[in-house]
């Protein structure tokens, strides 16, 4: 039997489990060949508890320990060494591979509903995942403004020294939520405004969520936030935080066994765990 599981602390009512329960139904895993358990370990514990966590033919890994976890890899890939964050375990033979699969979640559920990075691109906040976001659109040549709120305008740093350290000429504004002026291809809520209980805040006003063409919001708690409630009237496409949720659940199947799967499936998982809230 495969073990797999989630470390972080503390996890509370995660969707973990009851998503990749059903990835892996999708992926042909019978629910006797594997297990999924929840490695809730206190961070003064995890040194001499990172064996049940080596144990494991795969992990992943949430709050505190993205990055206490990485001096116990062997390996980054690519994705988070770039972030110096880890959200995913794959368990080679007893060498560790760490993933950063945030990325890849936000990158493929924004593709799947149709949005893009590319063109001009109006991001709120850039802390935590907003930072991984911001260096995304940067890498696809976004023009990138950022909406961020006074006092925190240094969050845009790493995001510019990023850009300059690997050589791309990116074009990084930043302004005040009061200051956004004109039409944007993409707006990204990369902040937590419009997260449960506070459902009735919104990042932007109406005005602005009608000047973009497409509307990502990283909240998925309610499943329709204030901001896509107003996309949605102004006939505007736009995905909400579950589907990052999942398609990054998708990408960490997809390295631990191989896992394929078809879209439609994927899109009635997102809807499905959205109902569970």
């Amino acid at each position: 039997m495969k073990q797999y599981g989630l470390l972080g602390y503390p996890l509370g009512h995660t969707m973990s489990p009851p998503i990749h329960k059903r990835l892996f139904m999708l992926g042909g895993i019978a629910e006797s060949e594997y297990e999924y358990s929840l490695k809730e370990i206190p961070t003064e514990e995890l040194g001499k508890r990172i064996g049940e966590v080596k144990a494991l033919d795969g992990a992943n890994v949430t709050i505190p320990y993205k990055g206490e976890i990485i001096p116990y890899i062997d390996e980054l890939a690519p994705s988070a060494e770039r972030y110096t964050s880890v959200n995913c375990i794959v368990n080679e033979n007893g060498r560790y591979i760490g993933y950063n699969t945030d990325c890849d979640g936000f990158l493929r559920s924004l593709a799947a509903a149709g949005g893009s990075l590319s063109g001009k691109v109006l991001q709120c906040g850039c802390g935590g995942v907003g930072r991984m976001m911001a260096i995304e659109a940067v890498r696809a040549g976004a023009d990138l403004t950022l909406s961020l709120l006074p006092g925190f305008e240094d969050t845009a740093q790493p995001v510019r020294d990023y850009a300059e350290k690997n050589g791309i000429d990116a074009k990084i504004t930043v302004v005040h939520p009061d200051e956004i002026k004109g039409s944007f291809d993409t707006l990204v809520n990369a902040s937590p405004v419009g997260m449960f209980p506070k459902v009735d805040a919104c990042p932007v006003t109406d005005e602005v969520i009608k000047q973009c063409g497409f509307v990502f919001d990283v909240v998925y708690n309610p499943k329709k936030t204030r901001l896509l409630t107003s996309a949605e009237k102004a006939g505007i496409p736009n995905v909400g935080g579950m589907a990052m949720l999942v398609w990054q659940a998708v990408v960490a199947q997809e390295l631990w066994y191989g896992a394929e799967f078809k879209e439609n499936d994927i899109d009635q998982l997102i809807s499905d765990m959205s109902a569970m809230l």
